[in-house]
């Protein structure tokens, strides 16, 4: 019984922030100085780097900060 618990906490914990990546929820608010810390492709990297920038320098990408976050979202600095 107790190893059932365990293994329920376990799956909770892991599914949670896959169920709010399904929900589509946007980056968390901030100042203009806050920076938006999120996973970044680079083709040939076996390391997926994560930037941090604010929304403007995320903008300057081409990047939606509300859009990608659920995705690919780590931190919020600021």
């Amino acid at each position: 019984m107790p190893r059932t618990k365990l293994v329920l906490l376990l799956v909770t914990l892991i599914a949670a922030p896959s169920l709010a990546a399904a929900q589509g929820e946007p980056a968390p608010a901030g100042t203009a100085d806050t920076r938006y810390c999120m996973r970044v492709l680079l083709t040939g990297n076996v390391v997926e780097p994560v930037r941090c920038w604010t929304r403007d320098q995320w903008a300057d990408q081409g990047v939606d900060v509300d859009k990608e976050w659920a995705r690919e979202g780590i931190r919020v600095i600021g």
